[in-house]
């Protein structure tokens, strides 16, 4: 018989994996349309103003993050990097783009909710950095 707590690691897991596999589809998807210069993506860059070089950047970014979530080591940092890229993408829609900055927060919201999930993994990782680099 399986205690709670198991039950709850197992819930945990299969929700973070869940929540990792839609972040990943969605910035593979939104980066490899900016990488493809879909006609749209073309216009947001051009109405943003500086430059399509930035929807290149931005393009491997979301994708790189994507990928990053799907390996479970780099999974909060990949996180990190796509929460804070949303971040920077709804204050370019207030600021300069107009438009509906919902969609971005919605996947700011998910981004952070792996970097908490795994804040565990984040801080052991961080921890085994710092100690190696100061054993040096």
């Amino acid at each position: 018989m399986k205690t709670t707590s198991q039950t709850r690691s197992r819930g945990k897991t299969i929700t973070l994996w869940t929540l990792q596999i839609l972040v990943a589809a969605a910035f593979i998807g939104a980066g490899s349309a900016k990488l493809a210069s879909a006609p749209m993506m073309v216009q947001i860059f051009d109405h943003i103003g500086v430059g399509q070089w930035f929807r290149y950047v931005t393009g491997i970014v979301e994708v790189v993050g994507g990928i990053m979530v799907l390996i479970p080591r780099s999974a909060p940092f990949g996180g990190v990097l796509l929460a804070t890229t949303m971040a920077c993408a709804i204050c370019v829609h207030l600021l300069r783009i107009g438009g509906n900055p919902a969609p971005a927060f919605v996947l700011l919201v998910l981004s952070a909710a792996i970097v908490w999930l795994r804040r565990d993994q984040l801080a052991s990782l961080l921890s085994s950095t710092h100690s190696t680099s100061t054993s040096v």
